[in-house]
């Protein structure tokens, strides 16, 4: 299992509470309709946008939910290495056949994770925009839709190719990924501008990245999550920071609708 689903290898850490938190908002935003196709997209690169759509899969079949994971990022694909699987087959080569509900057996595969498949990218096509963009892909979604309970679109940065904009389209909403002390302000306000233009649902956005170790915020979930009273009274005292300190979990900070919620 890859060390980013950090939801399924340590479940209890405060990181995997905010996907629980970025689950039930998601959860929450569907009352006028259904929430059930989810596109995970970033300003630019590197922020955290697959290993976010991966977590998030994981945290809703954890919740009993049957969930697929789309890679549409073409261009750079990489959910097939976070669930540890080959990248010979997937969604460039489904499009090519147009395959029906049975078809579509051949082209998904099973993750290790109960209750989660995925569909990874494939071989890199000549012209994902133009896939993308089809008709066969908008009733893939469809099909996929009317099989699972959850489906978790991982696309390119918004800003740097049309891709996401196109996907924006065919989704019940998008999350848009940034990373804490890495986004160009005017980057993250044009991601947003973008998705807006073409029309997307934008559900809210995750803040990546945090340095939870250095945040108030991990206190408060060591303290509520922790049996131990001992344990608790011993952690409410705030640690300094040391500068040459770095850690390898990463915090999320969820903002959806009307909400703001941090984790």
């Amino acid at each position: 299992m890859a060390y980013s689903l950090i939801t399924m290898q340590q479940s209890k850490s405060p990181v995997a509470e905010a996907f629980r938190t970025l689950r039930t908002n998601i959860q929450f935003t569907g009352v006028d309709s259904e929430t059930k196709k989810i596109m995970i997209t970033s300003a630019g690169p590197r922020e955290g946008k697959s290993s976010t759509a991966a977590n998030l899969a994981v945290s809703f079949a954890q919740a009993g939910k049957t969930v697929v994971v789309i890679d549409a990022d073409l261009r750079n694909p990489s959910q097939h290495k976070l669930f540890g699987l080959d990248n010979r087959k997937g969604l460039s080569t489904a499009l090519l056949q147009d395959p029906d509900e049975e078809g579509l057996k051949f082209f998904l595969r099973e993750t290790g994770v109960p209750g989660v498949s995925i569909l990874t990218g494939g071989p890199i096509p000549p012209n994902p925009a133009e896939l993308l963009g089809s008709k066969r892909m908008k009733g893939l979604l469809e099909l996929l839709g009317s099989q699972f309970d959850i489906v978790i679109v991982d696309t390119p940065p918004v800003i740097a190719v049309t891709d996401a904009a196109i996907i924006s389209q065919i989704v019940d909403g998008v999350i848009l990924v940034l990373a804490s002390g890495e986004v160009n302000r005017d980057f993250a306000l044009r991601g947003k501008e973008l998705l807006a233009q073409v029309g997307a649902k934008i559900l809210g956005v995750v803040l990546n990245k945090v340095d939870i170790k250095t945040s108030d915020y991990y206190y408060y979930y060591y303290y509520s999550s922790s049996g131990n009273e001992k344990h608790k009274k011993a952690k409410k005292q705030k640690r300094p920071r040391r500068r040459s300190e770095k850690t390898s979990d990463r915090q999320v900070t969820v903002s959806l609708g009307n909400r703001s919620m941090s984790s």
